[in-house]
């Protein structure tokens, strides 16, 4: 778990001034050292986030060569740690050289215990985000896909099913609702194939009229019809050696599920007003958010397509089944919100935290990432709260970590469904949980249940 104690490390030889400022930082637990050795000692054992660090330090106090070594030890064994050196008054020229080694301020004497509380603060919430942010890139670096920000089992195995058959030029069907990531998927595809050095072409069936469908995926010949100036190759071409990404196939037109069926068997394109039969080496991706077999039922969608186009068929699913990614998405995603806007947020309140756990989010990742975004923006305080998110907490607790509690609940659940099914005969009930009647008795008192 991460330490929840503020540790400062103040280098400073004098005993008074060790005194003074041990109890000048509220909130820090602070660690005095009087000289090199100790400080290095003290930096080892407690791993403090900011270091206080006199310059005029024994054996040369009246000088800065063992403050300034100091400081460069401190830094190579610990580059995130921020340092700031306190020098004589009007030292600026020593002051101005600790900073070129690498200090993170300075403070010229003689202390004042405020202003110096307030640099404290903020070097340590400096060295707050800057650890949060290297954190977030070594988990988005550790992530099963590129560019996939997931943890849960159910994304794992999508993520392992897509790196098994991306190196197959298998023609493959993406389901999953709105906002779950299915153009992501179809990228990854791509960059794990062979095709990778080559582009994927993605065109939505359903963003363009189904009169330029045609002739925006086969192309066309000069004068096919008015305003076709000049012969134009199609979606399909320009993906030659690549991959093709049909987004919502779903919403593709009958007329066209048969020439792009056609297509599949064949691999040749004619272009619209043409006779020319063109080969194209292509892989195809296809995704929707429809239930194609009921569209089939319907009469809206041909059978031998969707056997073409679903030779793999891959589930995406939806966010509120995905076992703990919505808050490591939403983290991901205001750790990048932060970079992007330079916000001053910090993270989430534990509040928000809750909220984002227990919404079902029905407009899946894209949802959460546009709450995330606007939260970012609209956040009055270093946290983000459930406002900010434009979410409510839920009434209901969400599921505990403590594994003895979610032991009881689960009995609690199994002891209940199982008086109900018997209509509150012990005997009954102990039978169909397995158990005997006293065991069941047992339970009973312990989860407060007695009849």
């Amino acid at each position: 778990m991460k330490n929840t104690k503020k540790h400062l490390l103040v280098v400073e030889d004098d005993k008074g001034l060790q005194t003074q400022l041990r109890w000048a930082f509220e909130g820090f637990e602070v660690v005095i050292a009087g000289d090199r050795e100790e400080a290095i000692a003290q930096l080892r054992k407690v791993q403090p986030g900011v270091v206080l660090l006199d310059l005029g330090l024994p054996p040369d106090p009246g000088g800065v060569t063992e403050g300034l070594a100091t400081l460069q030890e401190v830094l190579s064994l610990t580059p995130e740690t921020k340092v700031i050196v306190v020098t004589g008054d009007n030292d600026r020229k020593n002051a101005v050289k600790a900073i070129a080694l690498g200090a993170y301020d300075f403070y010229q004497k003689p202390v004042d215990a405020e202003i110096l509380g307030l640099i404290v603060n903020r070097a340590y919430q400096v060295h707050e985000l800057e650890i949060e942010n290297r954190r977030l890139s070594h988990d988005q670096g550790q992530m099963p896909l590129t560019g996939i920000i997931a943890t849960s089992p159910q994304m794992l195995e999508v993520c392992r099913t897509i790196e098994k058959i991306a190196p197959a030029d298998v023609t493959t069907l993406l389901l999953g609702a709105s906002g779950t990531g299915k153009e992501r998927f179809a990228q990854a595809l791509h960059e794990l194939s062979h095709r990778s050095n080559k582009k994927i072409v993605a065109i939505n069936c359903a963003a363009i009229p189904d009169n330029l469908l045609e002739s925006e995926l086969f192309g066309y010949e000069k004068g096919a019809f008015t305003g076709a100036a000049k012969t134009t190759p199609g979606k399909i071409e320009y993906a030659d050696g690549g991959t093709l990404f049909l987004d919502e196939i779903g919403d593709l037109p009958l007329e066209l599920q048969a020439k792009l069926l056609r297509f599949l068997q064949e691999r040749v394109v004619e272009h619209l007003g043409g006779r020319k039969e063109i080969p194209v080496d292509v892989r195809i991706i296809c995704a929707t958010h429809q239930n194609l077999k009921e569209l089939i039922k319907e009469g809206r969608f041909r059978e031998d397509l969707y056997y073409r186009v679903s030779e793999i068929t891959i589930n995406i699913p939806p966010l509120k089944d995905r076992e703990g990614d919505s808050l490591v998405l939403a983290k991901a995603f205001l750790n990048r919100f932060i970079g992007e806007m330079n916000s001053k947020v910090k993270g989430f309140t534990p509040e928000a935290v809750q909220a984002i756990e227990s919404y079902d989010w029905p407009g899946n990742v894209r949802e959460l990432e546009s709450r995330v975004k606007r939260s970012t923006i609209m956040a009055d305080g270093a946290f983000i709260t459930p406002q900010d998110l434009q979410l409510e907490v839920s009434a209901h607790e969400n599921t505990p970590l403590n594994l003895k509690q979610v032991r009881e609940d689960a009995e609690r659940r199994a002891v209940i469904r199982a008086l109900s099914h018997c209509s509150d005969n012990i005997s009954d009930a102990a039978t169909l949980l397995g158990v005997t009647r006293p065991t069941l008795y047992s339970l009973l008192e312990k989860l407060g249940l007695k009849k």
